[in-house]
């Protein structure tokens, strides 16, 4: 037996910083003996837990079930130790796979040399065994396989989402430095926000904030539209149960009333790509959109607003965005009369710029940026 199915225990990778606030979606989902760790939670599940999370969660990038742990000092123990594990218990040399791995304080230094001797292991195991081997296919391939090694102490597993799970499939087109994913659904549990108030974005872009409002309120799982999961790699894999779980999670999406989320921005083209991303998901045409300057919008009371305004680091280094600031808190200030707000702000020297008082400053990290969602009650 493989080792996740004698303790049942998974690893869900996470972005850095939303450990616990995965750690909760998790429990939420079915999982026990959830402990987060770094950029990570550990928790125990039985297929149909397994099944679901990897379907409806939100905040997680992959999930990884271990198939062996040893010690590890040297590329060639790795390869040998790998080699013995029964890959065809998995897949077939007709198959495609990618090995992606990490490694971290371990007498094998380098990740690409350990993942490509994981990948030799692989290989090698079919040839000997079939006079055939599988192709390696870094982009879109049928099996993941995971490697992670930490003080000489190394995990092999196999990825049950079958690739990141941030890919959502909404978003053929992003624009511009568009809001990777799991961002903007951990900007929407942050902000509490439960449909009972209407969400407004003044500055949408393609449409990631709107895109995960909606699949929260209406109870659309993350993986709404992906075809296929690593999960269905595995021995144990229970199609039945499967389809039970899939099955359920979409007998519980809801409807949401028109006009509790809208969205806008300066640019046509943003709206355009915020129409196309809506309109693959369930009930993307009750999301209302519109060209405009947020300069020149309505009054918005008693709503919440949710944003992730531009901070100049991808995108016009140099220009000076105070005076942009300060207009965007000015309206806040004088149209926004009884909402809550949450901006996102990549770049933090722009929080005193908006010139309103935080009730309160939560660290969300962000490819590579140590951004901050600041919560404002517009009195």
């Amino acid at each position: 037996m493989f080792q996740y199915q004698i303790h049942h225990r998974f690893f869900a990778q996470v972005p850095e910083g939303i450990e616990e606030l995965a750690g909760r979606e998790l429990t939420e989902l079915g999982a026990e003996r959830v402990r987060p760790s770094y950029r990570g939670v550990y928790f125990d599940a039985g297929n149909a837990e397994l099944y679901r999370v990897n379907y409806t969660a939100r905040l997680c990038t992959r999930v990884l079930a271990p198939l062996i742990t040893f010690r590890c000092h040297t590329p060639d123990y790795l390869y040998r130790t790998s080699k013995e594990i029964p890959w065809e218990d998995f897949f077939t040399p007709d198959h495609t796979f990618a090995v992606f791995a990490n490694v971290t304080h371990s007498k094998v230094h380098h990740s690409r040399y350990a993942a490509l001797r994981l990948k030799d292991a692989v290989v090698d195991s079919f040839r000997e065994r079939f006079h055939k081997r599988p192709s390696v296919r870094k982009i879109d391939p049928d099996v993941w396989i995971g490697l992670y090694i930490e003080n000489d102490k190394a995990t092999v597993s196999l990825d049950t989402s079958g690739g990141s799970l941030h890919r959502r499939g909404y978003r053929e087109q992003g624009g511009e430095a568009p809001m990777q994913e799991i961002t903007a659904a951990a900007l929407i549990r942050l902000s509490e926000w439960d449909g009972s108030r209407p969400l407004y974005d003044p500055m949408c872009g393609s449409g990631t904030l709107l895109c995960e409002a909606l699949m929260a309120y209406c109870r659309i799982p993350g993986s709404y539209r992906r075809e296929r999961f690593g999960f269905q790699f595995l021995p144990d894999y229970e199609e039945a149960l499967w389809s039970a779980v899939k099955k359920e999670q979409d007998g519980a999406v809801r409807e949401p009333r028109h006009g509790l989320i809208t969205g806008s921005d300066l640019s046509g083209e943003a709206i355009a790509l915020a129409g196309k991303n809506l309109a693959d998901l369930p009930y993307g045409d009750r999301v209302g959109l519109k060209v405009a300057d947020f300069r020149t919008l309505p009054e918005l009371p008693q709503g919440v607003l949710l944003c992730n305004p531009p901070y100049g680091i991808r995108l016009e280094p140099n220009r000076d965005l105070g005076p942009f600031y300060k207009s965007f808190g000015d309206f806040l200030k004088q149209r926004c009369l009884g909402s809550s707000a949450f901006i996102y702000f990549g770049n933090r020297e722009w929080i005193s710029r908006v010139g309103l008082k935080p009730s309160w400053k939560k660290v969300l990290k962000s490819g590579g940026l140590d951004g901050r969602l600041v919560k404002y009650e517009i009195y």
